[in-house]
């Protein structure tokens, strides 16, 4: 997937940006988990076999292992398929099909861990968090047979539930659960038991979302479906207060109001963020343009108050998905779920209309292409396997092209060529890397080829294999090593 960047200011956070490229309708490129740099190269793309197979959530994250007391940076996403019409029959529009997984990958890119949902359920593509106790929060999703005639539903029907999981990475061991059905009244969602109709039977109530962890312990849990948010005790699983929703503690200011939300998050000083999607469903309330939301909530006078929003010029209605991230810069990153686009804004936002104001940074993905989430994270790669290489003739002149995929150290590329493969000489000393792969014109008529690698300091950190002209496959080398200049 080609990412076109419409708007780069000077001043953006540090990081590249993080997806989870797939399509409702006809893909462009593949599926995978996607690191890109500002400029909308790749940095680290890891392509899946078929469009239907897709990750989601893709993020750096801190890896805990109790064991060793040790910690580190790691990358993290879910795995799996969803139901996407037209093509599901038995489960409601983005619910997890079975099978589904996260993985846990190191710097290097290897698999650390591959974690599942429990007693029945389904590792669900919203929410996968590691916690500094070694364990993994994450929500899970399974249809419960219910009578749904109360709500106007089927007698034979069923309820789209969802539990919080949470697991000991170390040893697998499930060690709390929370579950949504126990807990909250599925009367009290916005969409009706009838239509379970249209989907196997099966009724989205809740639709969770996110879950995040605060100061305390306690947990906050995003349910799209019931526009609300709720704080949960971690101790007695009951709520201490819901924001939003038919049973909301809370009123609301001017532009205050949300509607089948996101990514809802604990903020310092009492402040909540979210992705109001506010769109596009039949009914009341009047669909409203889908922005980044950061609500002060007053627990005395049980108000909540916007102090600030982000809006996208052109103005933005997604149905779906969607994630507003704070930033080391103070700027906020937002994830435009079900539209093309992702932005950074500076951290004052802007209003309604204004969707240009403090924007600084802004990209669009390729046709109907989008990603769940758009995150952006600071990131060192260094791979365990060796640089790309390849090489093309023409009129007389060769071209080298120098890749390694996930290399985040890699500023310049040094070619070495031959006439055999176990004895080559450097013929360019330095290429400057230009993108994700670097194309280097040499008139060395090798016909054998590598290349270097080289860091910022010109120090060699990684070497290709060895590649002929006018053939696909690498070149088993001999017992020589390669001369250096």
């Amino acid at each position: 997937m080609r990412v076109t960047v419409t708007t780069q200011q000077p001043g953006t956070a540090p990081g590249r940006i993080f997806l989870g490229p797939y399509s409702t309708g006809q893909m462009v490129g593949q599926t995978g988990a996607l690191m890109v740099a500002d400029s909308g190269d790749p940095v680290w793309f890891r392509p899946l076999s078929f469009t239907n197979l897709q990750n989601a959530d893709f993020r750096v994250q801190t890896y805990h292992d109790t064991r060793t007391g040790s910690a580190q940076p790691v990358l993290t996403w879910w795995q799996g398929t969803l139901a996407i019409p037209p093509t599901y029959t038995n489960l409601p529009a983005g619910a997890p099909e079975p099978g589904g997984c996260y993985y846990i990958y190191d710097s290097h890119y290897r698999l650390l861990r591959t974690v599942f949902a429990r007693h029945g359920f389904n590792a669900d593509e919203h929410e996968f968090l590691l916690t500094s106790r070694g364990t993994a929060l994450f929500i899970a999703s399974k249809a419960v047979p219910m009578d749904l005639r109360p709500y106007g539903g089927p007698k034979d029907g069923a309820i789209e539930d969802s539990e919080v999981q949470e697991v000991d990475l170390a040893t697998g061991d499930l060690v709390y659960s929370w579950d949504m059905l126990q807990h909250v009244n599925p009367a009290d969602s916005e969409v009706p038991a009838s239509d379970a109709s249209s989907s196997g039977g099966v009724w989205d109530a809740f639709h969770m979302n996110s879950i995040d962890e605060g100061p305390d312990g306690q947990l906050l849990i995003s349910a799209r479906n019931m526009w609300a948010v709720y704080d949960i005790s971690r101790a007695s699983g009951q709520t201490i207060w819901q924001l939003g929703g038919k049973k909301s503690d809370f009123t609301f200011g001017q532009n205050a109001g949300f509607y089948w939300q996101h990514d809802a998050r604990f903020r310092p000083g009492n402040l909540i963020s979210m992705f109001d999607d506010g769109c596009c469903n039949t009914g009341t309330p009047p669909e409203q343009q889908s922005h980044g939301l950061i609500l002060s909530l007053d627990f005395q006078n049980h108000q909540a108050t916007a102090v600030r929003t982000y809006y996208h010029q052109p103005a933005l209605y997604s149905q779906t998905q969607g994630d507003t991230q704070a930033l080391s810069n103070g700027d906020e990153f937002i994830g435009w779920g079900q539209n093309q686009y992702y932005s950074e804004y500076a951290g004052a936002g802007n209003s309604e209309g204004n969707g240009l104001q403090n924007l600084v940074y802004d990209a669009k993905m390729p046709g109907s292409n989008i990603s769940y989430r758009a995150l952006r994270y600071e990131w060192v790669g260094t791979p365990w396997y060796p640089p790309s290489a390849a090489v093309r003739g023409r009129a007389g002149e060769n071209t080298v092209y120098a890749s390694w995929n996930g290399s985040t150290l890699t500023r310049a590329w040094q070619v070495l060529a031959g006439r055999r493969p176990n004895a080559l000489s450097v013929v360019v000393e330095h290429a400057d890397r230009s993108g994700f792969e670097t194309a280097v014109p040499t008139d060395s008529r090798g016909p054998y080829f590598q290349v270097r690698a080289l860091d910022e300091d010109g120090k060699v950190i990684g070497t290709s294999h060895v590649v002929k002209l006018g053939s696909r496959q690498r070149v088993k080398r001999g017992p020589r090593t390669a001369d250096k200049k």
